[in-house]
C-alpha cells in the first residue's frame, strides 16, 4: 500500500505535460507494435498423391479443446486414421483423450460429410525462412466433424445402413444425372445430352456392326492388321502413306470424330461475340492464329478451324493436367465429357495421374499434326513448343519423325509435310 501511496505522489508532483508527453511516447510505442510483417513469397501448389495421405482437418463441435491440458513432452491424446478395405476413399478418424471414456469419431461419408459442397479445402503452410507458401489439398476434401462417442457404444466397423442404401450403381447415376439434366438444366446443356447419348450409342452399334463383318468375313484382316501395327508402332496419329496431298496424309475425320465437333464450338461463339481470349485459358498458338478466324468468310470452314484451335487447346490442357509443371494452368479449365473420356482411354492415365513418356510422346504428335492443319502445313514451331513446355529445337526430331521437313525462310524455320509420306528411318553409327 505504501509503495502504490508513493507512486500517486509521484504522479502528482510531475507537470501535466510532463505526463501527456510520456503518455504520447507510449502510445508511439503500441502503434509500432501494431506494424504487421509483410512478406513477398512464391506460392507452390502441391498435387494429391495416392500414395501419401494428404493432411486430415477437423473440428470439435462439442466444444472440446485437445490442447488444453497437453504438458510439455507429455501426449495427452492419441489419433488413428482406418481406412476402408473395399474403398479407399472413405476415411475414419478417431481421437481418443488420455484417461477418457469418450472417443472422438468422424467420418468423410456419413452425417455431415454427405451435405452438398460447392468448394474445395486447402491447407497454406508458410515458410519463413524460404519465404515459399505450401498450398496442400487436405484428405477427401472434406473437414471431418469429430463427435463425442462413448467408448463400447458403437462398433465401429458397422457402416450407416442409409448410407449402404445410398450407394447406386453406375447405370443408375446415370440415369439419375439423366433426368435431373431434363428437369433442371438449360436447353443448350439437355441438347448437348442428347447428342452425347447418341454417340455413345453410335458407337455401340457401330462396334458391334464391325465385329459381325469380322465374323463374316468381310474386313481384310491382313490390311486391318498392318494399319493397326504401324499406327501403334510409331506412335502417331493415323495416317496414309499414298496420300498425294498434305490434308488426306493424316486425315482429321480419323482425329476428331463426327460427334466431336458439337462440342469444339466455343472459340467460334467467342469470335462471334468479338470477345479476346485471355492466356490463362488459350494456349499462345490459338491466340496467335485468332485473327484468321476474322478474315474467313464460309461459316463452315470457320467452324472447322475454330475446332481444330479447340481440340488444341483440350490436348495442351490435358498434358498440362497431368504434368507436375503445368498442373495449375489446367485447374480450371473445363473438359467435354465425350474429349475428357476419350483422352483418357487414348493416354492411358494410370493411378498416379501421368502420362507415361510414350502417352505424352502421342499427345504431342496429335498436336504438331494438328498445328500443320492449323498453319495450311507450313507451321512456325516456336510458340507451340512454349505451350507444350519443351525447346523449340528440342521440338524438331518430333516434326521429323512424322514426316515433316523443316525449311528456313526469312530467318525463320517453318515445319512442312511433303507427301507421300517417308519415314526417317533408323540411324546407326557408323563402326571406325
Amino acid at each position: 500500500m505504501a509503495k502504490h501511496k508513493e507512486k500517486k505522489k509521484t504522479l502528482e508532483d510531475q507537470n501535466p505535460s510532463e505526463v501527456e508527453g510520456k503518455m504520447g511516447e507510449s502510445i508511439k510505442k503500441k502503434t509500432k507494435k501494431k506494424k504487421k510483417e509483410t512478406h513477398t513469397v512464391t506460392m507452390e501448389t502441391i498435387a494429391e498423391n495416392p500414395n501419401n495421405i494428404s493432411p486430415i482437418v477437423g473440428y470439435f463441435p462439442s466444444g472440446y479443446d485437445p490442447l488444453r491440458n497437453t504438458n510439455d513432452g507429455v501426449e495427452e491424446l492419441s489419433t488413428k486414421l482406418y481406412r476402408n478395405v473395399k474403398r479407399n476413399n472413405r476415411l475414419q478418424v478417431v481421437v481418443s483423450p488420455y484417461g477418457s471414456q469418450v472417443d472422438f469419431v468422424g467420418t468423410n461419408y456419413s452425417g455431415e460429410a454427405t451435405s452438398a459442397q460447392l468448394c474445395t479445402y486447402s491447407l497454406g503452410i508458410l515458410d519463413k525462412e524460404t519465404q515459399t507458401l505450401k498450398i496442400v489439398p487436405i484428405a477427401a476434401n472434406k473437414i471431418i466433424r469429430l463427435e463425442p462417442i462413448v467408448k463400447g457404444s458403437e462398433v465401429p466397423d458397422a457402416e450407416d445402413p442409409d448410407t449402404a442404401k445410398q450407394e447406386l450403381t453406375a447405370e443408375e447415376r446415370n440415369d439419375k444425372m439423366r433426368e435431373l439434366t431434363q428437369m433442371y438444366s438449360s436447353k443448350k446443356s439437355i441438347r448437348q445430352a442428347r447428342k452425347l447419348d447418341s454417340l455413345r450409342q453410335q458407337e455401340d452399334t457401330g462396334n458391334q456392326e464391325e465385329f459381325d463383318r469380322n465374323i463374316a468375313g468381310a474386313i481384310n484382316k491382313e490390311a486391318l492388321e498392318v494399319t493397326v501395327a504401324t499406327d501403334s508402332a510409331r506412335n502417331i496419329p493415323p495416317h496414309d502413306l499414298d496420300a498425294t496431298i498434305p490434308q488426306l496424309a493424316y486425315p482429321l475425320d480419323r482425329i476428331i470424330s463426327k460427334g466431336e465437333w458439337d462440342f469444339l464450338l466455343d472459340i467460334f461463339e467467342l469470335t462471334e461475340a468479338g470477345a479476346e481470349m485471355t492466356p490463362d485459358l488459350y494456349p499462345s498458338f490459338v491466340r496467335n492464329r485468332s485473327y484468321k478466324l476474322e478474315h474467313i468468310q464460309d461459316e463452315d470452314e470457320k467452324k472447322r478451324l475454330a475446332g481444330i484451335l479447340s481440340f488444341i487447346t483440350h490436348l495442351v490442357k490435358f498434358k498440362d493436367k497431368h504434368s507436375m509443371d503445368g498442373v495449375s494452368s489446367a485447374k480450371h479449365h473445363k473438359f467435354p465429357g465425350i474429349l475428357s473420356q476419350k483422352f483418357t482411354s487414348m493416354f492411358s492415365i494410370s493411378d498416379s495421374k501421368r502420362l507415361p513418356e510414350e502417352k505424352v510422346t502421342l499427345l504431342i504428335n496429335y498436336v504438331l499434326v494438328l498445328t500443320l492443319f492449323a498453319d495450311d502445313f507450313r507451321s512456325d514451331p516456336s510458340d507451340i513448343a512454349k505451350d507444350l513446355r519443351i525447346n523449340a529445337v528440342a521440338l524438331r526430331p518430333f516434326y521429323e519423325y512424322l514426316g515433316c521437313k523443316l525449311v528456313r525462310e526469312k530467318n525463320i524455320v517453318l515445319a512442312t509435310l511433303p507427301v507421300p509420306l517417308v519415314f526417317p528411318g533408323v540411324r546407326r553409327k557408323r563402326r571406325r
